[in-house]
């Protein structure tokens, strides 16, 4: 019988820090490379092989020079759903806290376009700094119909749900709408808000809501890719069997070549 060959040394780097990860070992820095070449007693190579695995599996996230933090992934946000991020945070069991930026009336022609309002139309605005567990989560720029939105005005959002507020004071929540996904490179200010990590990037989620067809918000929601992780539920394979994607739809040069 052949003799199992051992392990290549990068692997069983690997598999010691998965047995450190399951200890709860690095629950306030992952090591810089250098650290763990003195651990280990093995090259750089070595290391950073075994790390890039972490790193592709979303167990870690490296800041260069300092090491890196565990990734959390207890907070996990649907996709292709009318969500609340204030009862996504708290059914999660960590804590949710907002820093009220901004709450008052003022128009943004953008917003009340998507109302179908004239652009000068006073509008309720409402940002916050929303944190989790004490840390920056995501800014969040809420506009809302002023007829609805008025009794709003007086509320402490620092720890309560827009919607949740807004049908308690108008009988009116969100029942539908749109939303739009996509990735932003934040400028140094974002980057101090948000308190970012080098190199770390944003969702930017762009949400219209509607009541009994008519639209009752606007919101942009600046989201760290590093503090949630997107979910979408598919139908089994057995349900997509015999599916294919339309195919694309022609360019107006071939249309016009008809």
């Amino acid at each position: 019988m052949a003799e199992a060959k051992p392990l290549p040394l990068w692997r069983q780097v690997l598999e010691d820090l998965e047995r450190r990860l399951e200890r709860d070992e690095f629950t306030h820095r992952f090591p810089t490379d250098r650290e763990l070449v003195q651990h280990y007693g093995t090259s750089r190579h070595t290391v950073r092989e075994a790390v890039r695995h972490l790193k592709a599996r979303g167990l870690v996230e490296r800041e260069r020079g300092r090491g890196g933090v565990v990734t959390d992934p207890s907070l996990s946000q649907p996709m292709g759903a009318l969500y609340n991020l204030f009862a996504t945070v708290e059914q999660a069991g960590r804590l949710q806290d907002s820093r009220v930026l901004a709450l008052d009336m003022r128009p943004d022609a953008a917003a009340a376009e998507k109302f179908g309002y004239d652009p000068v139309t006073p509008l309720v605005h409402l940002e916050r700094l929303r944190l989790m567990d004490g840390e920056p989560l995501a800014l969040d720029t809420v506009w809302l119909a002023p007829d609805i939105g008025r009794t709003l005005l007086d509320v402490d959002f620092a720890h309560t749900s827009l919607y949740d507020e807004l049908a308690a004071r108008t009988g009116v929540r969100p029942t539908g709408g749109t939303e739009t996904i996509s990735a932003v490179v934040p400028d140094e200010a974002l980057v101090e808000v948000l308190e970012l990590a080098p190199d770390e990037g944003l969702l930017r989620i762009e949400r219209v809501t509607t009541h009994a067809e008519r639209v009752v918000e606007c919101r942009l929601t600046l989201l760290r890719t590093s503090r949630v992780a997107l979910r979408s539920t598919w139908p089994s394979e057995t349900a997509l069997e015999g599916r294919v994607m339309p195919p694309p739809a022609p360019s107006a040069e071939a249309r016009s070549q008809r």
